[in-house]
């Protein structure tokens, strides 16, 4: 009898341990790269705040999730994701199939693309067509993916957004590719320095990733987007955060 007990409270034991592995963090773990304008950043008091933020926290509040934000660089955020050192992450992240095979991901949020900024002073690139000799984006971004397409550019790529402007204001690169509102906030930023040229010449749209595994997370991350998209939720995070010419 004594070892039927023990056998039973074992097999208890090891179930309650493989629900706890299959079932949803007590902490959640997010992480973004805070250098990207105006979705994740870190502001003059020294917090993580920006567009994914507010909606990250939203979702948190709808689903009754306890989240922390972690800020990571976006490679090691990525490599991180495959394999699952985060549970999740938000930071403006173009749904792409090579990116699905290392990891979950919610329905799409939001809808972006790629463009061009140049110096104010810059008359001969107008847009995807002319793009040529150097030309900033982000390692391993969307936007250093679609200039290494453009023949006559040669991409340089920087480990921050930030840097790559900052290099475009220094005359050290031609024009910076990126996802057209982080451009806006940048142009807007420094009007007397930059300019957009062309059109969005892309059709993204942004994800939460989720760690493979991390099935019953994902869930619940699609059941509070939908709810905060259902009242508008884009909309008033545009009013807030979103900077256009």
């Amino acid at each position: 009898m004594k070892k039927l007990v023990l056998l039973a409270l074992g097999l208890v034991l090891i179930v309650g341990m493989l629900a706890s592995c299959g079932g949803i963090p007590t902490k959640i773990r997010i992480a973004t790269d805070a250098t990207w304008p105006p979705f994740e950043y870190i502001n003059d008091a020294h917090e993580i705040v920006g567009f994914d933020i507010d909606l990250m926290n939203a979702i948190a509040a709808k689903e009754n999730l306890d989240i922390e934000f972690v800020n990571v660089m976006w490679d090691p955020l990525l490599a991180g994701m495959a394999q699952g050192t985060y549970d999740a992450a938000i930071s403006s992240i173009t749904i792409l199939p090579d990116r699905q095979k290392d990891m979950l991901f919610s329905n799409p949020y939001y809808g972006a693309g790629q463009i061009i900024v140049v110096q104010k002073s810059n008359t001969t690139i107008t847009g995807k067509n002319n793009l040529n000799g150097e030309v900033g984006a982000q390692l391993g971004t969307t936007g250093a993916v679609e200039v290494e397409k453009i023949a006559g550019a040669t991409l340089v790529n920087y480990d921050d957004i930030g840097l790559a402007f900052q290099a475009l204001m220094n005359g050290q690169v031609n024009a910076v590719v990126c996802d057209n509102p982080v451009a806006a906030k940048y142009v807007v930023t420094n009007p007397d320095d930059l300019k957009i040229v062309g059109t969005v010449f892309t059709d993204e749209f942004y994800g939460i990733a989720v760690a493979k595994g991390q099935e019953d997370l994902l869930e619940k991350i699609n059941q509070g987007l939908q709810k905060v998209l259902e009242e508008g939720i884009i909309e008033t995070l545009e009013a807030k955060w979103y900077t256009t010419e």
